[in-house]
């Protein structure tokens, strides 16, 4: 992933750009602050908390790293060049599911925003694959872990 295109809305962008700030800020002040104690505690061949904190700083710093790669290799999506003709990134799209007779309404996005429980999935996820592309009242095929589930596309919407 080191020099993926990570695709990402404004709204992505920014929840990124401000768990990164978090990380920087609270974390790295808090994380600090543990070891700092745990050096008062003496034997560091011995010390629990500290080895705790010296992970726990290791993880902390890794998720800083990957976060900023994110970040440089961001490409928004300008939310004024999409349309509702076709399923694309960014579009709010509203399927009828052929097979058990039910609706549902998703959010394409980015992988990096995906949020199961907003019904955002990524345009890499079977279902967001096999909608990208698709124009209402298109019935598409996505492969998914129980098999093959057709939808049929209602709606396209921003």
């Amino acid at each position: 992933m080191e020099n993926q295109e990570v695709i990402l809305t404004q709204e992505g962008y920014e929840k990124l750009e401000q768990q990164l700030e978090h990380l920087k800020t609270v974390e790295r002040t808090e994380i600090a602050g543990r070891i700092k104690i745990a050096l008062g505690y003496g034997d560091l061949s011995e010390n629990s908390e500290y080895d705790e904190a010296k992970s726990a700083q290791e993880i902390n710093e890794n998720k800083i790293i990957e976060l900023e790669n994110k970040l440089r290799h961001a490409k928004i999506i300008d939310e004024s060049e999409i349309d509702t003709k076709t399923v694309q990134i960014g579009n709010i799209v509203k399927v009828h599911n052929v097979d058990k007779d039910i609706d549902a309404t998703y959010t394409i996005v980015g992988s990096t925003e995906v949020d199961l429980m907003q019904n955002k999935i990524s345009n890499e996820s079977p279902i967001g694959a096999a909608l990208i592309g698709a124009k209402k009242g298109e019935v598409v095929s996505a492969t998914v872990p129980a098999g093959v589930v057709k939808f049929k596309v209602l709606s396209i919407t921003k």
